[in-house]
């Protein structure tokens, strides 16, 4: 067994942390000195105004140490202020050095607005890191339709990223951006227009990846994501009830020594509560839908591919998709994915009384059994993605922790199992 802490190169695929929502306080406006008009002040004529009282930031550090197969022994911290100047706004940040001399540096910040634009929220992260002895799984160097290589050698690695949301003014999305990051006390319905929160993100991004030895691969790409999305959760830290639907296009435009390409991704959940018990204050039964493909897999120009590099492109196996596996254990031109997961959380929550947890907020915890099947194909056909399906079968635990969602999940596969340490649910 593998065991392995996420890196914040995992972060790629993270959603944005939510916070609590802003605090309403409503107050009469103030009322004339006149005692005569005093007298005939109606219940009408007192208006009401709602002003924003915002919390003041708050900031809890984590020092962690681990040890794996590519970074040996390494040591770090984590560090999170929320409520990071606006009331929906954080910063993030992660570092750690090993004992093999490999560092990993990750900043973020996120949910930021422009004052008086009231529908878009603003996010940038950026991740650098050098593994001494990074693996990775080089599909480049395999012949068509054969399994990737494994290789290990140095490797430096980083993105930026800059996430422009604009959120629609209708379901949850129809008294602003900021306030539709709050937890959903409406029914759930299934219409966009009166339930959930739609949205549009551009992303433009940069991403490099140099391994020692194979310089005559792919080092970068650069270009722009386009997500549509309708969150229709009653609680993305912890969802019950409800899905989430999202179709994200990826392009880079290429350049005089890059090749362009594009791919899409589809993504549907749903969640369904089948109820409590003595034991359990809360059981859900989670699924996820993943379809993805690369429409110019097998257009050319100047004899090159418009084909992404494989820290690009489609992929299973990692921390979201296909657990049982390393990251990017699978990648090619298109890929699908099953999951099921059975989530429940039990009525006994001794964490916040254990020593060391007492130091943090944790209102609940949640135990997790899960199973996955997927597959990546070099070619976009039902009949290749279902050829011989790969499977990941776990266990997990999960936590809320300061307002964010840690997991811990141990997962097999056919070839191996890994052990994860992520934020956020994986759907």
């Amino acid at each position: 067994m593998k065991i392995r802490l996420i890196t914040p190169a995992a972060l790629l695929l993270m959603q944005p942390m939510v916070f609590a929502s802003p605090v309403l306080e409503t107050k009469p406006q103030n009322q004339s000195t006149n005692t005569s008009d005093t007298a005939h002040t109606t219940s009408e004529q007192v208006a009401t105004t709602t002003t924003v009282t915002a919390p003041s930031a708050e900031f809890v550090a984590v020092p962690f140490a681990f040890s794996s197969e590519s970074l040996s022994t390494a040591l770090g911290g984590a560090g999170v202020v929320k409520h990071a100047g606006q009331v929906q706004a954080s910063i993030l940040g992660i570092g750690l050095y090993s004992a093999n001399d490999s560092w990993i540096g990750y900043l973020s910040a996120h949910n930021y607005q422009i004052p008086e634009v009231d529908s878009w929220l603003f996010s940038l992260e950026t991740y650098q890191a050098q593994f001494k002895e990074g693996i990775y799984y080089l599909s480049e160097l395999a012949e068509p339709y054969q399994d990737a290589e494994k290789v290990v050698t140095l490797g430096d690695e980083s993105y930026t990223r800059f996430h422009a949301k604009y959120v629609l003014p209708w379901g949850r999305g129809v008294n602003g951006a900021a306030r539709s990051l709050a937890r959903s006390a409406e029914p759930i319905e299934w219409n966009p227009l009166t339930s959930g929160v739609t949205s549009v993100k551009v992303s433009p991004f940069v991403q490099t990846r140099e391994l020692q030895g194979y310089d005559y691969l792919p080092q970068k790409s650069q270009g722009v994501a386009l997500e549509l999305d309708w969150d229709n959760r009653d609680n993305g830290k912890d969802s019950t009830q409800g899905g989430q639907t999202s179709l994200k296009f990826s392009r880079d435009f290429g350049s005089a020594d890059r090749s362009s390409w594009t791919t899409w991704e589809f993504e549907q959940s749903a969640f369904f509560a089948v109820g409590a018990n003595d034991w359990f204050a809360q059981q859900v039964m989670a699924f996820n839908f993943y379809l993805a493909d690369t429409p110019t897999w097998n257009a050319q120009s100047d004899g090159s591919y418009h084909r992404p590099p494989t820290f690009t492109g489609i992929s299973l196996g990692g921390f979201d998709r296909l657990r049982g596996y390393a990251s990017k254990r699978f990648t090619g031109r298109s890929a699908v994915l099953y999951s099921a997961e059975y989530r429940i959380q039990p009525r006994w929550q001794p964490l916040q009384q254990w020593p060391v947890f007492n130091l943090y907020d944790i209102p609940w915890w949640q135990w997790v059994a899960f199973a996955e099947a997927g597959q990546v194909a070099d070619e976009f056909d039902a009949q290749a993605l279902h050829d011989d399906l790969q499977w990941t079968a776990g266990i997990g635990a999960r936590f809320e922790v300061e307002s964010i969602v840690v997991r811990a999940e141990l997962a097999f596969g056919s070839e191996d199992s890994q052990f994860w340490v992520m934020v956020n649910q994986p759907f």
